[in-house]
């Protein structure tokens, strides 16, 4: 099986012009021998895929001693007339037929000039086919290009052998030396990567991740009991939200009154604005505090052991006082793993008779060391792909984390790059975190698209205190809430948070700064899990040196003319 740069095509939705390339790049690859090399355009990271390579250029391949051959697939009908081979780019005068014979003429003469340099004193032996899979040539003779580059309809079964023909070495020699045909690689691997568009990425990245990861919702559902209690121990990214989501929508929709509640109040913000009305949606905490303020009581925040206090009173009333009000048909806890037995008992007790209850969790994302609440008689159901971290990033995780089972990659992204970045002191680390800044802007994230995490909770991090790092203003938590309840944050673009307040949340790119470790214990295994799997995309590491030699990617993560130069 042939290479092909870069990875990751075959998890790509095969819909509209793409399925007509997805299904050439396959049977390219999976006909030519590993000695060749495909370079394409189609890959998720090129925004819709129709983005040629080079030019017109859909894909190039490099066989074993060289040659390269250029292919542009052009799918749908083509026109023939007295020029050749034309297609029409749109309708009326304001659009004029383009030769195809020219348009490649051109695409091949100027890699040509560009491979030269690289390859001196050899000439660049680059040749071209034009494959039109969905048109049957009528004329090849009249078409201006050489038949023997033309694979239409008729011939496409034949692409591989074509191929496979136009790149072999006529005297068995290889045209080019080891280090020249590395040269060749180089130059396509950096091609590819030369604009990438981000943000088209982050989307389709995203909506592609949505729907992998749509599986847990949907079949979790279609599971039936009575009474209804189920139980979701599921790795990050493996689609705990998107059930939450189903789950709280089939009950409005059944007439049912939901509640959905969780641990962070970050999460349960970010809950609250994308479901619809109607339930209620809390923390543990905040529905202790409408229970008792509905009840007239308000809890004494200032007073010492508030937390634990409000806690006892509103298990106390609501076993002692059920009020309809207060009283739920469905209710979901999320983050599971982060609650306490005595509030498994008076989350219970709102549940209405016939009632169904869901219980989400991730024993691995256990940041506060509490022990696993008992469940007797509920039904379990486990979940360890994840969808939403790129699988170099998972393999690295388990590759260096004592996880206690391997999570299982499922995301589209795969070729990522984690990168590590080394400080020694705490100037060092500030740095370390303003040039993690710089790569990832450098990359096309946009600044509302990358989210610094510190190791620290916010009380102990460096950052809280700093309203700015370098050029960049940083949106931090304030610590206070509106008078709608809405967390207050400071004017800047660029979000900071802690690792603790982010858990159940993404995003493309995740700056995870001062992280410093004596040993790698299981809090500090758990943290670096969490904050790393909230990378959807792009994965900066900003490590003190005692720490980083655990975080750096193996050898075989990334080769040499991959790997960036920011990487420590």
């Amino acid at each position: 099986m042939a290479l092909t740069h870069p990875a990751g095509w075959r998890q790509l939705p095969a819909t509209g012009a793409r399925a007509r390339e997805l299904a050439t790049l396959a049977r390219l690859a999976d006909g030519l021998p590993d000695e060749f090399a495909i370079y394409h355009g189609l890959h998720w990271t090129r925004a819709e895929g129709a983005h040629a390579i080079f030019g017109e250029i859909s894909f190039a391949v490099v066989g074993p001693g060289g040659r390269v051959l250029l292919i542009e697939q052009h799918s749908g009908f083509l026109d023939e007339g007295a020029e050749g081979l034309v297609r029409a780019h749109g309708q009326g005068s304001g659009h004029r037929a383009r030769r195809i014979s020219v348009e490649l003429a051109r695409s091949a003469e100027a890699l040509r000039a560009r491979l030269r340099p690289l390859l001196a004193p050899h000439e660049p032996a680059v040749d071209i086919v034009f494959h039109c899979p969905d048109y049957t040539v009528r004329q090849p003779g009249t078409a201006g290009l050489d038949p023997s580059r033309i694979v239409d309809a008729q011939q496409r079964e034949h692409l591989v052998a074509v191929v496979r023909a136009l790149t072999r070495d006529d005297d068995g020699e290889p045209v080019l030396d080891a280090t020249r045909r590395q040269a060749v690689h180089r130059f396509f691997a950096d091609l590819l990567e030369l604009v990438p568009d981000v943000q088209a990425l982050a989307g389709e990245a995203n909506a592609l991740t949505t729907r992998l990861s749509g599986g847990l919702a949907e079949w979790a559902r279609r599971i039936t009991m009575s009474p209804h209690r189920l139980r979701v121990t599921a790795t990050a990214g493996s689609g705990k939200t998107q059930l939450a989501l189903a789950a709280y929508a089939d009950a409005l929709a059944a007439g049912r009154r939901p509640l959905y509640v969780c641990y962070n109040r970050p999460l349960a913000d970010h809950f609250a604005l994308i479901v619809p009305s109607g339930g209620e949606v809390a923390t543990y905490h905040q529905l202790c505090d409408r229970r008792l303020r509905a009840a007239g009581r308000r809890p004494a925040y200032g007073a010492p052991g508030a937390f634990r206090r409000m806690e006892t009173e509103f298990a106390e009333l609501v076993a002692a006082q059920p009020e309809p009000a207060w009283r739920f048909d469905e209710i979901i806890v999320d983050e599971g793993q982060d609650f306490a037995e005595p509030w498994r008992d008076a989350l219970l007790a709102l549940l209405a008779e016939g009632g169904r209850a869901w219980w989400l969790e991730d024993p691995l994302q256990n940041l506060y060391g509490r022990p696993p609440v008992a469940l007797p008689g509920w039904v379990g159901l486990g979940a360890d792909t994840n969808y939403r971290t790129p699988a170099d990033v998972l393999a690295l995780l388990n590759a260096r984390l004592p996880l206690p089972a391997p999570v299982r990659a499922g995301s589209p992204v795969t070729d990522s790059q984690p990168e590590v970045l080394e400080w020694q002191d705490e100037a060092g680390m500030l740095d370390a975190t303003k040039r993690a800044i710089t790569r990832a802007i450098g990359l096309g994230f946009r600044r509302e698209m990358i989210v610094i995490l510190t190791f620290r909770g916010r009380e102990h991090s460096r950052f809280t205190p700093l309203d700015r790092l370098g050029p960049h203003r940083l949106r931090a938590f304030t610590g206070r809430y509106d008078l709608l309840g809405e967390p207050e944050h400071s004017p800047g673009e660029l979000l900071i948070d802690s690792v603790y307040r982010f858990k159940g949340q993404s995003a493309p790119c995740v700056i995870f700064t001062e992280i410093d470790f004596e040993t790698l214990d299981e809090l500090a295994m758990r943290k670096l899990f969490v904050g790393a799997t909230r990378a959807t995309m792009k994965l900066i590491f900003v490590a003190s040196a005692r720490s980083a030699a655990l975080l750096h990617p193996a050898p075989a993560a990334s080769s040499p003319s991959t790997a960036s130069p920011n990487t420590v």
